[in-house]
């Protein structure tokens, strides 16, 4: 059974680029079904290359 936080996309609040976790990141080496707080604290931003702490979750 999936939670309601599964799907929750996130948004970088500098680009506006959308973290969603059913795509995940493939060019970062994130597999689709990724949830955004398992993401490594490393990675970062494809479009801007800001890190995970600018990132809000997406209402």
């Amino acid at each position: 059974m999936t939670s309601a936080t599964d799907s929750k996309k996130w948004i970088c609040t500098v680009c506006g680029w959308i973290y969603d976790p059913e795509i995940g990141d493939p060019h970062s080496g994130i597999a689709p079904g990724t949830q955004f707080e398992d993401i490594p604290d490393d990675w970062y931003c494809p479009d801007c290359g800001v890190g995970k702490e600018d990132f809000e979750l997406l209402d």
